[in-house]
């Protein structure tokens, strides 16, 4: 079973897609509540916004930080994915629910982000033989554990570190990272699986 953490830093199971961070079939309460909030956002309702913030940044922050490598770059990250989320507040439809729409804009800002660097540094990943696999990193139900394996994720190179919280904990195919990442599909499993022998031995299991 991959590793899945929630924005808590907590581990769970397999449970939901992360592109789809809410049920797909949103209940009537639930879709008047998104319209109100945003209405109130488009109308320039401070109050409103923030509570957009309060409501989504957790899971966001997560997501920007595991993307990032660092707390701090993940911080960064957040402000501007929020900053995007002003501007573009007038685009959203309603389609989905406000906590898909805002998931959507922060993978594809952290997206954007880690192709600007790839942009920046040369990155050369060896052949790797991935056919007999290596099973995720076994979760551990406990607070220390949970904090361990977040600084174990920050000390991977960027290339494994991306692949593996895409397909490990936000749960995306390596044909899906491979578009995402402009890499091959063969290079996401690489990764991958290289992610997970190097958080292994970081972790010492």
């Amino acid at each position: 079973m991959p590793l899945r953490l929630s924005s808590s830093g907590a581990a769970a199971g397999s449970g939901q897609r992360a592109g789809s961070p809410v049920p797909s079939k949103e209940t009537g309460a639930v879709i008047r509540a998104d319209a109100d909030l945003v209405a109130r956002c488009r109308a320039g309702d401070a109050g409103a916004f923030e509570t957009l913030y309060h409501e989504h940044a957790p899971r966001l922050y997560s997501l920007a930080r595991r993307m990032a490598g660092s707390a701090e770059e993940g911080e960064d990250l957040l402000q501007e994915i929020f900053l995007q989320a002003y501007r573009k507040i007038g685009s959203f439809k309603g389609e989905a629910s406000v906590g898909t729409w805002l998931y959507r804009l922060a993978l594809n800002h952290c997206l954007d982000h880690v192709r600007s660097r790839q942009a920046k540094m040369s990155r050369v990943t060896d052949p790797i033989d991935v056919t007999a696999g290596v099973e995720p990193v076994a979760r551990r139900e406990t607070p220390i554990a949970r904090l361990d394996l977040e600084r174990a994720v920050e000390q991977l190179p960027p290339g494994c570190r991306e692949a593996f919280v895409l397909h490990d904990v936000e749960g995306f195919d390596h044909r899906e990272i491979a578009g995402m990442l402009h890499i091959a599909e063969g290079t996401s499993k690489s990764q991958v699986f290289k992610a997970r022998m190097r958080l292994r031995r970081l972790l010492g299991r």
